[in-house]
């Protein structure tokens, strides 16, 4: 087999590989529910979740043992015949806001939320600032004495 094509190989197979590696899920075969539903939005509601041990991961991409439970709770909540918010407002309840990965707009989180597009808006005037103080006034360079453009044309033809 010629070196080229073996490239090609086994850049198509780690190329597999990635791809099959994004659909994996710490979800456990066990927790799954048997009605496709349920399992649907159990499933979209821990993409909501935060794992508490993780911290960054959703409880539906973790595998400690407390996002596990987490997992379980909300299976647990959905049979039990609660809905999308109830089980939501449950785990709010037990944990906190910590436990949303997108916490709720309130007046406690107004500079979470506030913070970046403040922050950008910061970094844009001070942007702003440096480039208008660097730029010459377009008055002090239109204004040339005699001299000065006689000097300046002096320098421009020896250069």
């Amino acid at each position: 087999m010629p070196a080229r094509s073996l490239q090609l190989l086994c850049c198509a197979i780690f190329c597999l590989l990635l791809l099959g590696s994004s659909a994996l899920r710490a979800v456990e075969p066990k927790e799954v529910l048997a009605d496709p539903a349920l399992e649907t939005r159990a499933r979209n509601l821990s993409k909501e979740l935060r794992c508490m041990v993780c911290q960054n991961q959703s409880i539906d991409d973790s595998e400690a043992p407390l996002a596990h439970d987490l997992r379980v709770l909300v299976r647990e909540r959905l049979q039990a015949g609660d809905s999308d918010q109830e089980v939501i407002s449950f785990l709010v309840a037990r944990y906190g806001e910590f436990v949303l990965l997108r916490p709720q707009f309130a007046w406690h989180t107004a500079v979470l939320w506030g913070l970046p597009p403040a922050a950008l808006l910061i970094g844009i005037v001070a942007i702003a600032f440096v480039v208008r103080r660097r730029r010459p006034p377009a008055s002090e360079a239109a204004n040339l004495s005699a001299a000065e453009e006689a000097r300046l044309t002096e320098l421009l033809r020896d250069g």
